[in-house]
């Protein structure tokens, strides 16, 4: 059985593939392969959000926390071109691909890291990755389709950590399915003094608005 995506070096065979990100103003044919989220189409949460997320600031610095092979991130650095886009998954397979698909079109204003579970960059190439303060934030606005099947206490660790990076006047995105607890996530951002407002429902996913609170 192949590895899970979360696992930092999937063990599963390599067998490249692509997935077709098209959306009503950007249309981008992605590297893909076995061992990241979704290797065989851009999955249904993330179009979701991406289909109904507000523009990104048009400068700053934005973040797709969770970026496996980059459809998130490449659509903030489209829309946002004069903005800095970080990218950051714990699968270093994935984050290969979306430095491969970033450079594929041309979008030098995206990085992308690969961080362990807590947050924290990994030792890479130099010259590879985003510098460590960079990564601290603050970030103008989080898009993210984050893995809500690593279980809680990881999820909540990584919001927790990440959303408290966002600047007082910064918003985060996040699209989670309703039978996997997004109401339930809801309340506990909320619990967090991290307020979230549902803006979307579609396709049985939640679009969730959260802002640092007072």
């Amino acid at each position: 059985m192949a590895q899970h995506y979360f696992d930092s070096s999937p063990d599963a065979a390599s067998r490249p593939s692509t997935a077709d990100l098209v959306l009503p103003d950007l249309h981008l044919r992605l590297h893909t392969d076995r061992g990241v989220f979704s290797p065989d189409k851009v999955d249904l949460g993330t179009r979701v959000l991406l289909e109904t997320v507000p523009a990104p600031p048009e400068q700053g610095r934005l973040l797709d926390l969770g970026c496996g092979y980059g459809p998130i991130a490449l659509t903030m650095a489209s829309r946002a071109p004069r903005a800095r886009v970080l990218g950051v998954d714990v699968n270093s397979r994935a984050v290969g691909l979306a430095r491969r698909n970033a450079d594929e079109y041309g979008l030098a204003h995206a990085a992308f890291a690969v961080i362990t579970p807590e947050g924290e960059p990994t030792a890479e190439p130099e010259g590879t990755a985003p510098a460590a303060e960079e990564l601290r934030g603050p970030f103008d606005a989080i898009w993210s389709n984050p893995p809500i099947r690593v279980g809680k206490d990881v999820l909540h660790s990584m919001l927790r950590t990440w959303l408290g990076r966002l600047t007082p006047e910064g918003t985060a995105h996040l699209v989670v399915q309703r039978h996997l607890g997004a109401d339930s996530l809801q309340k506990w951002l909320d619990a967090q003094g991290l307020p979230a407002e549902r803006v979307a429902s579609r396709a049985g996913f939640r679009v969730l608005a959260v802002r640092r609170g007072a």
